[in-house]
């Protein structure tokens, strides 16, 4: 083990390597979009309306909680992962598993702060390419977050009226 790594240790790996990895690849799928966007005269955006921004933002932050603590997506994360307890509103949390490689994936998909430059990354993309089918996805996301706000009214009001 390496100074910088005993540095981060801490009683357990920290998987540095993996974790460049996991950078490079993400540098790496930008770039490509980047270079095959330009190669195909996509024209990115003037602006980006402040209305689409919270659209990308709410979606980005519903994907990465679908991704990273939804018991439905657990088979996503099972190879990667250990269940560490349950959460509230039917969300899991999960802990990375192994070493090298194999832990930082499950570091990153049990992380929905990690996941979101990700899911951001790709949501992004796809509004610059396809801006309208972009917005629709961003929109169907964002009314599962209305939906749940919803719910948890819903729930409350319940509770209230048993009580």
């Amino acid at each position: 083990m390496t100074d910088v790594e005993q540095r981060y240790a801490d009683g357990e790996e920290t998987p540095l390597l993996g974790y460049a990895a996991l950078a490079t690849t993400f540098a790496a799928g930008a770039g490509a979009f980047t270079v095959t966007a330009w190669r195909r005269g996509v024209r990115l955006p003037d602006s980006v309306p402040v209305w689409d921004v919270v659209l990308l933002g709410t979606a980005t932050f519903k994907a990465s909680r679908l991704l990273t603590k939804d018991k439905v997506t657990s088979f996503l994360r099972a190879p990667f992962t250990r269940r560490q307890r349950e959460g509230n509103a039917n969300e899991v949390m999960d802990a990375g598993r192994g070493t090298g490689l194999r832990r930082a994936v499950g570091d990153l998909i049990s992380c929905p702060f990690c996941t979101s430059a990700w899911v951001a990354g790709g949501l992004v993309g796809t509004y610059a390419v396809a801006p309208r089918a972009g917005r629709l996805v961003c929109a169907g996301l964002s009314a599962v977050v209305v939906s749940d706000w919803m719910q948890y009214a819903w729930s409350l009001t319940a509770q209230k009226a048993e009580a």
